[in-house]
């Protein structure tokens, strides 16, 4: 089994996605204006950014929910985000929402 999308609801559509586009290198592979939506390829499986219905409630501040996203190289990442945390292999740090987020090259031994 392996994932085959996520869905991150937000509040600003197009704020999210020229994050995930822009500073995460995500391409966008298809845009639903009027569900308002954005699917980005994110190695293999769906990134989906969703508007949030009104009313729903924000990430919580200072949430420790976790997005990580494997990587090569976690050096080259470091002046790309706002570093909130490392360890030897991992960078943590927020998208626009609030969202914690991480670029990892720790090699999971299988």
């Amino acid at each position: 089994m392996r994932i085959h999308h996520a869905a991150l609801r937000t509040t600003d559509l197009p704020r999210l996605e020229r994050f995930y586009r822009d500073v995460l290198g995500f391409a966008v592979v298809r845009r639903d204006d009027a569900r308002g939506s954005v699917w980005l390829e994110a190695g293999g499986a769906v990134l989906m950014l969703e508007g949030a219905d009104p009313g729903e409630p924000p990430i919580p501040r200072g949430s420790m929910e976790l997005l990580a996203f494997a990587v090569d190289d976690k050096e080259a990442w470091r002046a790309r985000v706002e570093v909130e945390a490392e360890t030897a292999d991992t960078l943590y740090f927020r998208d626009p929402d609030g969202r914690r987020l991480a670029v990892s090259s720790y090699v999971v031994a299988r």
